[in-house]
């Protein structure tokens, strides 16, 4: 196990340095120039002159080679540059947004699994029945509602029509019910979908014919042969979903007016404010495979062929 979580953290070297590379470029490549929004921030009028000097200020005359290079070198030691909105250091304002947005992501996470274990659970229970219909079809929905348009949703329905909600802020416990349930949507439509193909799948394996025979009843083979090993892919798709929960508050937390990273990182793309936009993408990218990192420790702890592989891999 050792040697295999050795391997894994080695291989993040090079993901996040391709990420950061492409990521890049790829900003670089955007049309408009970011001094012009730099100058219209700073209430300059953008004459060729300014423009010259504010390309320079923002180091964008150098090759994209040596501006890479300089700005990879100072992120590694934490340093990723100064907003050009705010005209602070970048990691501080990430680290000022970062704790709402994990609040939302937090919650969102547990809301998520709490509600979506339960219901593919009762899908498989009842295959083709009414309750594995109506399960399905939320499932259907889930998958094919954007959260942003079901954001505006709940805005109209339990703020404006209903008036039982806060439409925006960030506040009690009132404030977090129509964002969570917006950014953890689609993630708990294909938990629940995910669990029932899973348990369907495992109770015809030949484990759990054995296990009827022995004369246990429903209920413990469904608790100790079925359900046990139908959440291993569970645990795949969770750290999936902290990554996806991430993302998603991107859009979310502009439609609520969440205080949080995605807000923040949203205004800095629309400022062209390259700093933030960088420090936000490698974080995300980070987070994700950290992620998927833990999950495939945590994967090979609960299922013995993984660990066994692991081990006996040079």
């Amino acid at each position: 196990m050792a040697g295999f979580i050795l391997r894994r953290l080695l291989l993040l070297v090079p993901i996040l340095l391709g990420v950061s590379i492409l990521m890049f470029v790829i900003l670089r490549m955007a049309p408009g120039d970011p001094a012009v929004a730099y100058l219209k921030l700073s209430n300059i009028p953008p004459t060729p002159g300014a423009v010259a000097e504010a390309r320079h200020t923002l180091g964008l005359d150098q090759p994209i080679l040596s501006q890479y290079v300089s700005w990879i070198s100072n992120a590694v030691k934490g340093d990723f540059g100064v907003s050009h909105v705010t005209r602070r250091p970048v990691l501080d304002d990430v680290l000022h947004f970062l704790p709402a947005t994990l609040q939302l992501a937090g919650v969102a996470l547990l809301f998520t699994l709490t509600v979506s274990v339960p219901l593919g659970v009762w899908s498989a229970r009842h295959r083709d029945r009414w309750p594995d219909h109506l399960v399905r079809g939320f499932a259907f929905l889930g998958v094919s509602t954007p959260n942003f348009w079901l954001g505006f949703l709940l805005v109209l329905l339990f703020s404006l029509t209903l008036k039982w909600l806060p439409p925006m802020g960030k506040g009690g416990w009132q404030h977090m019910i129509m964002p969570v349930l917006a950014v953890s949507f689609m993630s708990l439509a294909i938990n629940a979908r995910l669990l029932r193909a899973s348990m369907l799948e495992t109770a015809s394996a030949r484990h759990v014919l054995y296990a009827r025979l022995r004369g246990l009843s429903d209920r413990q083979v469904e608790r100790s042969h079925i359900l046990r090993n139908a959440m291993l892919p569970i645990v795949t798709a969770t750290g999936m979903h902290v990554g996806e929960l991430l993302g998603g508050t991107l859009v979310i937390e502009s439609v609520f007016g969440w205080p949080g990273i995605g807000r923040y990182a949203v205004s800095a793309i629309y400022s062209r404010d390259f700093p933030v936009i960088q420090c936000f993408t490698l974080f995300l990218v980070t987070i994700f495979v950290v992620c998927n990192l833990l999950v495939d420790i945590l994967y090979a702890w609960l299922d013995p062929r993984i660990r066994l592989n692991a081990e006996a891999a040079p």
